[in-house]
């Protein structure tokens, strides 16, 4: 194996797992977590030089965060120059009678890692954001992700992620975000923004919106990593817990969810056996983790509560499908939603039978939010199929396949209008 390929295997094994650490660390020092990105690249950029002449270090994760470190105190040197010559300036201004410039308030020096990370993730995940930019700034600063990776990920030009995550860094300067983990009143709203992040990420991981393939666990797995560093970092925080527990379950089905050509398998029909137990078994304790926090009715806990009814269920038949529906009822008095109105009908209609839960669906058609949500036509079809009302079953299951823009749904989808035809 050459050095180059060894140097790339060393940085592929570490940089997934170490570079959010190593930007929350620079991040902590310059105060301003786009530079401490842009930062931590060139030290990344440095390892891939140095590395294939002067060998692999024995430790790269320290080598690379020392190197980032240094890279921020040449950094800080410049700017205080600055600041020095900004002050003589003032000095002059205020001579001549007017305003002088404050200087830059002394930084605290050393600080615990993990509070870093903890300020990291809150600051790239913040409201004054939008939700496109927090996605892409978590992948990029938080997951590890590459804007190219991050463009495949989503189907979109690499310039314009590149131009999102430009504009986030920018939004975050000029809103003078303090990099800090916000406390009182300001905990929830804050604490609410990063949560909603990770799901974001892992649902594209779990669901891929388009695209040739069902799911993107790359995307799964960087998500499940930052919820489970969070839980290590908020021990007390009960919906952290819950979302923890939400993603290990569903991600507990993963290898069930495609055949061996990539093709979707519906839940119900998984083989179960392919569910990992491990997974199952930590995230049924971050529940109980949860609940005994008090947060048994947080949307999160509410989800994985209903995803543990799966996962308890040996046979597809052994669900209890009663209790999910009644699980999904407080989830829509949490967070009245009409794509939770939506899963409350199939959970109706498995536990009463579809003329039971028609009504439901129809009633969300009307309303017209979910008009264009593939989802809404394909639960009416299977709704009209188990009531023998084929042919309308088989319209519905096509309108859903024009509306997916993933190439596995839409296979899936058509191959179930086909039946309905006979076909």
């Amino acid at each position: 194996m050459s050095s180059d390929e060894a140097t790339r295997r060393a940085i592929a094994g570490v940089w997934p797992i170490e570079s959010a650490r190593i930007v929350a660390v620079v991040a902590r020092m310059v105060r301003d977590v786009g530079v401490a990105e842009e930062l931590t690249q060139d030290a990344l950029v440095s390892a891939l030089q140095q590395w294939p002449r002067d060998g692999i270090p024995d430790n790269p994760a320290a080598w690379l965060t020392a190197a980032a470190k240094n890279r921020a105190l040449d950094w800080l040197r410049r700017s205080q120059m600055m600041v020095r010559k900004h002050e003589e300036i003032a000095h002059t201004i205020e001579a001549l009678g007017g305003e002088p410039i404050a200087p830059a308030p002394d930084e605290a020096a050393d600080e615990d890692i993990d509070d870093d990370l903890l300020r990291l993730i809150f600051t790239a995940c913040h409201p004054v954001l939008t939700r496109e930019a927090r996605l892409a700034m978590a992948l990029r600063v938080l997951g590890g992700l590459t804007t190219d990776e991050i463009a495949r990920a989503f189907l979109l030009p690499e310039p314009t992620i590149a131009q999102r995550i430009v504009r986030a860094k920018r939004n975050l300067r000029d809103a003078k975000v303090p990099f800090e983990v916000p406390r009182g009143s300001e905990l929830a709203p804050r604490l609410a923004s990063v949560l909603e992040v990770i799901y974001l990420v892992f649902n594209e991981g779990y669901s891929a919106t388009a695209g040739d393939d069902w799911m993107r666990p790359a995307l799964c797995a960087q998500a499940l990593r930052l919820g489970r560093v969070l839980a290590e970092l908020m021990p007390d925080e009960a919906e952290v817990h819950g979302l923890v527990a939400l993603m290990e379950i569903q991600a507990s089905r993963s290898a069930a969810r495609t055949d061996g050509h990539g093709a979707a398998v519906l839940l119900m029909e998984q083989d179960r056996s392919r569910w990992d137990q491990l997974l199952i078994r930590r995230g049924l304790a971050a529940l109980a983790r949860a609940e005994g926090l008090g947060g048994a009715l947080g949307s999160y806990a509410l989800q994985a509560a209903i995803a543990a009814c799966h996962a308890r269920a040996l046979q597809a038949g052994d669900t209890d499908w009663q209790r999910i529906a009644q699980l999904y009822a407080s989830l829509a008095a949490v967070e009245p939603s009409p794509v939770v109105e939506l899963n409350r009908a199939v959970a109706v209609s498995r536990a009463q039978g579809p003329d039971a839960a028609l009504p439901l669906v129809d009633a969300l058609a009307a309303e017209g939010t979910l008009k264009n949500y593939h989802l809404l036509a394909a639960v009416r079809a299977d709704l009209l199929q188990g009531l023998g009302r084929l042919d309308e079953a088989r319209s519905e299951f096509e309108r859903a396949a024009s509306l997916t823009r993933n190439v596995r749904e839409q296979q899936l989808l058509r191959a179930r209008a086909a039946a309905c035809a006979g076909e």
